[in-house]
């Protein structure tokens, strides 16, 4: 069923990405120049961009070893830039169709229909030229934005039945690394650094570490072997662990010293109930769909906590807020959505997903989803930085 679903969703973005080339070839060649040889030389570029776009698509996953070096990177820049020109290009058809339509109830004269075809492919060459200048300014702003300073922004929760003298408990949230053919062990060390730079009490790991099996990726991910905490560094599975073997991975993590909480919680604070919280982690929404055995389950996760304790869960999608404010957890953390990585790609992920990014209140319960530290796909991020969140538990009830 997995295999299925994945070929699935590979076929729908293939078909999709053709589809956005076909277009981009209407209004870059076909529409511009009614010669022969500028059309050809379009179409043959475009052509040969979409081929390089499919394989940077196609080889990182179904051959990892294979899928890295610059043409990977390039191919992926190439699929960013054509989501812009298409949406750069798509609005301004649309403005140019409400003006056709507000001059049609115009008489035209038969001799200024000429003039008038003349002046409609100077437009779409202006409009041609405005989209390309746009979506370069926009790649070079994604990518300066997705490989610079990363935020660590400070993020304060209330928890009633957090222990006061827990109050100020600081946690560093990673998620969404997604190391691999853009990013590697070089990012990492930095992350790395700027995590121990916060000085936490501990560290949450929350799910999509790298794109690739652990036999290949494996090396990039070594420096998680310094992420230390006075209170333990904690990993759960993001739906990517599952498509490159979910358990090579976990073996890998937990060699390098991170403990994985798979359906299960831990105890973090000194002394008996009443002076700790429970830290509870769930694996992936979509791991169910891969192997039984990896379904989340909450309840078997806070089997045995006693119900006045406070409970903090680590679980990479948002969806799962649902079912843990059922179960009265305190606070969810999550990651998965990027903060939509590409504006306005956010307008789409929140059709599957309750919250796209930042702190909030979901019933009784609180929700903070981070813009996740690395990027997935192409190396930008238009609209939504990477961070490192910096979450600081306070006890007692929020005011609003």
């Amino acid at each position: 069923m997995s295999t299925l679903l994945i070929i699935a969703i590979g076929l729908g973005g293939a078909s999709a990405l053709v589809a956005g080339h076909v277009y981009l070839y209407r209004r870059l060649g076909r529409d511009l120049s009614r010669r022969r040889w500028p059309r050809v030389l379009v179409g043959s570029t475009i052509g040969s961009l979409a081929l390089l776009a499919l394989l940077s698509m196609i080889l990182p996953r179904s051959a990892p070893q294979c899928g890295s070096g610059p043409l990977i990177v390039a191919g992926l820049m190439w699929v960013a830039c054509v989501f812009y020109l298409i949406v750069c290009l798509l609005l301004a058809d649309l403005a140019r169709l409400l003006v056709r339509l507000a001059r049609r109830s115009r008489a035209k004269r038969p001799e200024a229909e000429q003039g008038l075809l003349d002046r409609r492919q100077f437009l779409s060459r202006v409009v041609a030229g405005a989209a390309v200048a746009g979506t370069s300014g926009i790649a070079i702003y994604g990518v300066h934005s997705a490989v610079g300073e990363i935020a660590t922004p400070e993020v304060t929760v209330p928890l009633a039945r957090l222990p006061k003298a827990l109050s100020g408990f600081r946690i560093a949230l990673l998620c969404d690394l997604h190391l691999g053919p853009v990013l590697g062990r070089g990012f990492l060390r930095e992350v790395v650094s700027r995590t121990l730079s916060l000085r936490p009490d501990l560290i949450a790991v929350a799910g999509d570490l790298a794109d690739g099996p652990a036999e290949v990726r494996g090396p990039a991910v070594q420096d998680l072997a310094r992420l230390q905490a006075p209170h333990g560094v904690f990993f759960v599975t993001g739906n990517h662990e599952y498509y490159f073997g979910v358990q090579a991975w976990l073996d890998l993590v937990r060699k390098l010293g991170l403990r994985v909480l798979a359906n299960e919680h831990v105890y973090v604070g000194d002394g008996p109930a009443g002076s700790r919280f429970c830290l509870a982690g769930v694996h992936d929404a979509s791991g169910g769909r891969f192997d039984p055995a990896f379904a989340a389950d909450l309840p078997r996760a806070l089997e045995g906590r006693q119900a006045d304790e406070e409970v903090v869960l680590l679980a990479h999608q948002p969806c799962q807020i649902d079912e843990a404010a059922r179960h009265g957890v305190g606070l969810q953390l999550s990651g998965h959505t990027h903060g939509g990585q590409l504006m306005p790609f956010g307008l789409l992920v929140v059709l599957n997903q309750p919250y796209l990014a930042g702190l909030h209140r979901h019933g009784q319960s609180w929700i903070y989803v981070s813009r996740g530290t690395g990027c997935w796909g192409p190396p930008m991020r238009v609209g939504a930085p990477p961070e490192i969140t910096n979450v600081v538990l306070v006890s007692g009830r929020s005011e609003t």
